[in-house]
């Protein structure tokens, strides 16, 4: 189940694999304070609106939406939203706040370097428990779901640009380094894969009619 819903999805599969050996070999290799003066040097105006309000996409809230939404057009839909975007998003908080609870994120991380860091005007800088990224997480939680769901495949490459420039805007807002969304973004596409792989195998054996049923609203007179 798992390797036909890649293949049937490669338009974001193909390349998510092919981006995660790209920014893996730049993570292996270049330390992570050259990586953020990069990515903090290029900035401009337009992209600091852009990216402050594109990164709302990526919160959890969003997916939630998604979720409930879905309960409108099908219950089994809903259901793999909800049970992904929530393991998801609790094994990103587990890490953060139990195994790399109190680790630094950029703007503490840097604040007595002597670096005059790039940062967004009226923007609140988190300082701790920056790995892994939950807004990646969820980001990618969601495109990849949005992917297995819909009928034409060829949006696999907008969902995933979408997904890439979601969790981007963390490292360009100077709220996670690479790595945070890195790791956030395998979480979030691999538990959605898992769980909407597994749950798909279960209802094909153990169908139930309710399933593919929907929520409907009632026409006032």
């Amino acid at each position: 189940m798992l390797l036909r819903l890649i293949r049937q999805n490669y338009s974001f599969f193909l390349p998510y694999v092919i981006l995660l050996i790209v920014v893996g070999s730049m993570l292996s290799q270049l330390d992570r304070t050259v990586l953020m003066r990069w990515i903090n040097g290029y900035n401009h105006p337009f992209w600091d609106r852009f990216f402050y309000y594109l990164t709302d996409l990526a919160d959890g809230a969003t997916g939630f939406g998604v979720a409930v939404g879905l309960l409108f057009v099908r219950f089994r839909w809903a259901l793999a939203a909800g049970l992904s975007f929530l393991l998801a998003g609790e094994f990103t908080q587990l890490l953060k706040h139990v195994f790399y609870e109190g680790e630094l994120r950029p703007s503490a991380f840097y604040k007595n370097s002597g670096w005059a860091f790039h940062t967004v005007e009226g923007l609140n800088l988190h300082s701790v428990n920056s790995f892994p990224s939950g807004h990646s997480t969820s980001v990618f939680a969601l495109c990849c779901l949005l992917t297995l769901l819909v009928t034409n495949k060829n949006w696999g490459w907008l969902f995933l640009g979408i997904a890439v420039l979601g969790a981007y805007s963390r490292v360009y807002l100077f709220q996670h380094f690479v790595v945070d969304i890195y790791v956030g973004s395998i979480i979030g596409t691999v538990t959605t894969l898992v769980v909407f792989a597994g749950l798909e195998s279960y209802w094909k054996n153990h169908p139930k009619t309710w399933l593919d049923r929907r929520v409907r609203l009632r026409r006032s007179l």
